[in-house]
């Protein structure tokens, strides 16, 4: 079972930015499509930026153009910058795991909160 550990999240006043890191265990890191997901109040969780193993990434059309999705394997990290931060954003924030076979494995999560 991965372990994901996010941090970065925060407080931030709209117009702001922060980046979300994810830190995972395991040496398979390179081989996983990694993606940020959250979960405001009320509401399901969504899918807000996906990348692959080979780079390719992906965003839902309302954070596409102020949020970006990086990785790095030598560290076995994976990021979420986020500029333009609006209160709409305000969730709490998941990295996630996938590896054919093995599964989606989810972190505990991080709080973003955005104040107009």
């Amino acid at each position: 079972q991965a372990q994901l550990v996010e941090s970065g999240g925060g407080l931030v006043q709209a117009g702001g930015s922060l980046r979300l890191s994810c830190a995972a265990s395991g040496s398979i890191f390179s081989i996983a499509n990694m993606g940020w997901y959250r979960q405001a109040p009320g509401k399901q969780r969504e899918s807000v930026a996906l990348i692959t193993s080979g780079g390719m990434t992906n965003y839902a059309d309302s954070v596409k153009g102020r949020f970006t999705i990086s990785r790095d394997n030598a560290k076995n990290t994976v990021y979420l910058q986020m500029n333009s931060l609006k209160p709409e954003d305000t969730a709490v924030y998941y990295c996630a795991r996938l590896v054919s076979g093995i599964g989606l494995s989810w972190g505990q999560g991080t709080q973003v909160t955005v104040y107009s």
